[in-house]
Parts: C-alpha cells; structure tokens; sequence
C-alpha cells in the first residue's frame, strides 16, 4: 500500500463501513488490530454522526498473534450478537488482518447465529474504499434479496447511498420528491436507511434507480439479471442531466416524463448579467468520475466555463472519463496522488478548481478559487441546511456553490480601480482568499529600500541584484508582469524565466517579458 500525507480514498474496509454505518439492524464485525478503530472518527467528526458505527473490533494486539486469533475473532462476533441482536450480521479483515489470513466468513458460519452472516473478501492491497463498498453492498443483495411479487403501483429502488457520501443524505430526498411527482413509488432507498428486512423485498420494485455508481454499480447489474430490474444509467446532476433521467425515469416507468421547474432558477442566473461576466472562465475538475462528469457538462453546457482539465482518482471509472474528456479535446488525468494533480494544476493555471477536500488545500496554496464537488470532503461539507448535488435544487445550489468563490464582474472593476488601495494593491493579494494587506507605500519584498516608502522614480532599474549568474527581473518588466491576472501570473513567470535561461540571459527586461509571451503563444 502506498503510505501519503493525503489519500482520495482508504482501504476497501472503510467502505464497508460507509455501508454497514448507512444501515440499520445489520452489525459489522471487523477482524482487525488495536488502533484501526480511527475509522469511527471518520463518521462521528466529519459527517456528525450522533451515534457510532455499527462495528464491533477485535482489537487483537501483537502479543495475540501467538496465540488463536481465529478464536478471538469468534469471541467478537459471539459479544455482538448478544449485545446488539441485528437482523444480520457483516464479517470481513481489515487490511492488516488480511495478512493473518484468518478464514472470517467459515468462523463466523461455525458458530452457527441465528441470523444470515454475510462474508466479505476485500483485496485490500489491490483496491480501495469505492470498491469495498460497491461490493459489500453487493454481497448484502446476494445474500438477503430474493424474487418477490411487484408492487401495485409503479416502484423503483434507490441504489447508492451510504454514509461519509458527498450529500447523500439530501439528494435522496430530491430524487424522491422528483420520482414521486411522476407518480413512481419508492420501494427501497439502500444502502443507506434500509434494513435486512427491507433488502429482502427489493424485488418487489419494477426497476432501480443507479445514483451513485462508484458504490452500487455491481448491485445493480447483479439485480438487473437476477431480480429482472433494469436500472437507469443518467446521474441527475445538472438541469440538462435532471431532464434527461426524468425522461430515461418515464420510459422505464411507461409513465408521462413530467417534472416541476417552478424552483429551477440556474438557467436565468447562469444567463443573467453578472454572471455573463463568467463566461469563458477556465475552469479544473478532478473527483470521482461520476461527479466530475456531471460537473464538465455543467460547467460547460449550463455556465459557460470552459473546462481546460479534468480527472477522476478511482481508476475503475478511468475508461468513460477519458471518453467524457475527449468531447471537451482533453486527455483525461487518472491518478490518486495529489502531487501529480497540483502539477497538473499549476501547468494550467486555471481561475476555478472544483474537486474534492485534497483540490481546496491545494487551492488555498496557489491562490485559485474553490468549490467541492465530490468526496472525499471535510466536516465543512456536511451541512445542517437542505444542500442536494441532484435535481433542480441541486443545480440552484451548485450553481451558487461554485459562482461564490469567483470574483464578479462589478467586483473586478472595482478592485482595478482601486489598484493601488492598501487593501486591493497587487501586492496584498486577493482578499477573498484570505492575502494581508500591505500598504501599498510599504517597501515591496523584491525593492532594495530603505525604511519607509520609496517614490516611484527612485526604484532602481533592477528590481534585485543577481548573485552567481541568478536571473533578476528589471523594474519595468516587474511592473508589466503584476499587471497580468494574479491567477496566471505565476505561471507567467516561470515561463519568462525558463526562456531567459534558454536564452542565457541573467537580467529580464519588458522586452524579455514579450518576447517570452510570444515564443510560449506559438
């Protein structure tokens, strides 16, 4: 397993854990060390979780590993029976246990419970979080759900959510309304807020909502040739892509595709004039694919940005990313190593980045607005208010999620007007991101000056003196390049003083500046 500072996704367990926490009457037993236990933090701090996950640990420690661990394991599942009576019972090893090799599905089966044990293998070294969780959830159907009589009244099931999800919770709740204003009933929402119980009678639904891929894909294929359910294979995120599943939702259903858009205000704001401003803005996506896909048509289609980079961390979604990126004349960038995606982001220099928690502290580093658009987020990204991704709602709050952190057009003209301000000079930095002010008389870093400030006229033709063969900038140069977007003006830079270089030239002039501008523009 690779170790990093920062990790897009955790080892497959914790995504069995997103689906055992999202549930209720089924309990996890996770053969596991002392110490693995940091995986409840996960839901009682950042999603504010009330209660713990439904987990019981073994907890074995390194003085266990002479002895039975296979009967420690027993243990543990006997106490959880007993303290918690589910409906069913999850076993799996965490990463390190795998290593022990301990047989958890055939202990679990020996003793013989009352209640269906499900047996988790999760490759720990091999895949990660979204597959643990699309494939316990998986395991669950197969175990528990069975061929059962349809309902009276056209039904569809809800397949995805889980717990730790990017707004789960609320775009249920959209989808739901949406569904139910079409006349389709609501057989089953799993995994999250569903029971064993209710897992046994998906069955009775005439097919399967698929919200969310990266976690119930395999249920659903699983269902589609088991249970005889199709599913539905547009994520509604997006005006565009709302329309389009309520149209593949009414031909599934054989039912009117009718939808209220009396709340949908995106479009005319996304057309209004302040935000005409933002047309043209370039923007940089990177998340899971199914949210990054969703986010490239909006941002392009419904805002007028124009997307310069996308990728997605979850390489088993890497083959229709990069065929979403061709219809933008991109190259997708399939990683999860968050180094390589800020290079990828400095190489762009984009004005807008939406990603997941990794993308916003990458953000704050070079000075680039922000908003999240996928998981992995931060506690920040669980919000008490209604805050769905899907459905007409969810475009109105996505809409304002990723227009805040830009500055608008008034905005702009003001801060240019006032150039010089001791708030808004180049030098103070964006305040919307969070730069000090400077006064704008104060000795600039790169002057050579004595204290107080330094007329115009008196800065020295070399903004700094060269030491063994260092590249400096002349003052004009310096003052054309600060007039250059404070968002490309890194790069900017570093392209100007790779040509010098090249060149061999230790002291950049304006015409140095141009000269690089034009060389780089061929």
């Amino acid at each position: 397993m690779k170790l990093t500072l920062w990790t897009y996704e955790g080892p497959p367990h914790v995504g069995a854990m997103r689906v055992a926490t999202g549930m209720t009457g089924l309990h996890y037993v996770l053969h596991a060390p002392q110490g693995d236990t940091y995986a409840d933090l996960l839901f009682t701090m950042i999603e504010r979780r009330g209660k713990r996950p439904p987990v019981s640990y073994t907890t074995f420690q390194a003085r266990d590993l002479g002895s039975d661990t296979a009967e420690v394991f027993q243990q543990a599942c006997r106490d959880a029976y007993e303290r918690f009576q589910p409906q069913a019972i999850m076993v799996g090893a965490s990463c390190t246990a795998e290593l022990i090799q301990d047989d958890t599905g055939g202990l679990a089966d020996a003793l013989s419970l009352p209640v269906p044990v499900v047996h988790l293998e999760l490759p720990s070294y091999q895949r990660k979080e979204n597959f643990g969780a699309d494939e316990s959830f998986l395991q669950i159907c197969r175990k528990l759900a069975k061929p059962t009589e349809r309902t009276a009244q056209v039904s569809c099931n809800i397949l995805g959510p889980t717990a730790l999800g990017f707004r789960h919770r609320d775009d249920v709740t959209e989808i739901t309304q949406l569904l139910n204003a079409m006349g389709i009933a609501v057989n089953v929402v799993a995994p999250m807020g569903s029971s064993p119980a209710d897992i046994a009678r998906l069955g009775a639904a005439h097919f399967n909502v698929l919200l969310y891929p990266e976690t119930a894909e395999s249920a659903a294929r699983w269902a589609e040739k088991t249970l005889k359910q199709p599913y539905t294979k547009v994520v509604p995120i997006g005006v565009g892509a709302t329309r389009d599943f309520i149209a593949e939702v009414a031909k599934l259903a054989g039912v009117e595709p009718k939808a209220d858009e009396s709340r949908l205000r995106q479009p005319w704001w996304s057309a209004s004039v302040d935000s005409t401003y933002l047309t043209g803005k370039r923007v940089f996506l990177f998340g899971d694919a199914t949210h990054v896909i969703a986010a490239a048509r909006i941002a392009r289609d419904e805002v007028g940005f124009e997307v310069v980079g996308m990728g997605c961390y979850n390489r088993e979604y890497a083959r229709p990313l990069r065929a979403a990126a061709k219809d933008y004349g991109l190259e997708a960038l399939i990683t999860d190593d968050y180094l390589e995606v800020e290079e990828a982001i400095q190489a762009l220099a984009p004005e807008l980045i939406l990603g997941t928690q990794m993308e916003r502290h990458i953000a704050k580093r070079l000075g680039i607005p922000c908003a999240v658009i996928s998981a992995p987020v931060h506690v920040q990204d669980f919000p008490a208010r209604y805050s769905p991704q899907m459905g007409f709602e969810g475009a109105n709050v996505i809409f304002d999620t990723w227009i805040h952190p830009l500055t608008m057009g008034l905005e702009e003209h003001l801060l240019t007007m006032f150039r010089e301000d001791f708030e808004f000079h180049d030098d103070a930095g964006p305040s919307h991101h969070g730069g000090k002010a400077v006064p704008a008389s104060a000795p600039r870093a790169e002057a050579t000056a004595d204290e107080g400030s330094t007329p115009e006229e008196a800065v020295p033709p070399v903004a700094a003196e060269a030491t063994s063969g260092e590249i400096v900038w002349l003052s004009d140069a310096e003052k054309e390049l600060k007039k250059i977007p404070f968002f490309v003006r890194g790069k900017a830079r570093r392209n100007t003083e790779k040509f010098a270089a090249e060149k061999g030239l230790t002291r950049i002039s304006i015409e140095t500046l141009y000269e690089a501008k034009a060389h780089y523009a061929r």
